[in-house]
């Protein structure tokens, strides 16, 4: 999620990270780097549930901590995510 931001990346991020949203889900594109990431937590598959566009290999972003070995991990953002915020709302990166 952090380096999305650093980039210029239109990755929402809704709670800033705080595993409350899921507007920073993205999809792994290799299910062989899928398979590489730590698994993913009770909390964040139950926001994953809300996810649009959900698929075998999606993630949220503010949930996977970037280490060497992730070095060329591709993601794909969703075309849409559903946002319970306010409409015009746009959230600040900390």
């Amino acid at each position: 999620m952090e380096i999305a931001h650093d980039n210029d990346v239109d990755l929402e991020c809704a709670c800033e990270g705080s595993l409350a949203c899921s507007t920073c889900h993205v999809i792994v594109e290799s299910q062989e780097q899928f398979d590489s990431l730590p698994e993913a937590t009770d909390d964040e598959n139950d926001m994953l549930d809300l996810a649009f566009g959900l698929t075998e290999t999606s993630r949220l972003g503010c949930q996977i901590i970037t280490t060497p070995e992730l070095d060329g991990l591709r993601v794909r953002i969703p075309s849409s995510t559903r946002n319970f915020a306010v409409d015009g709302y746009v959230p600040k990166p900390h």
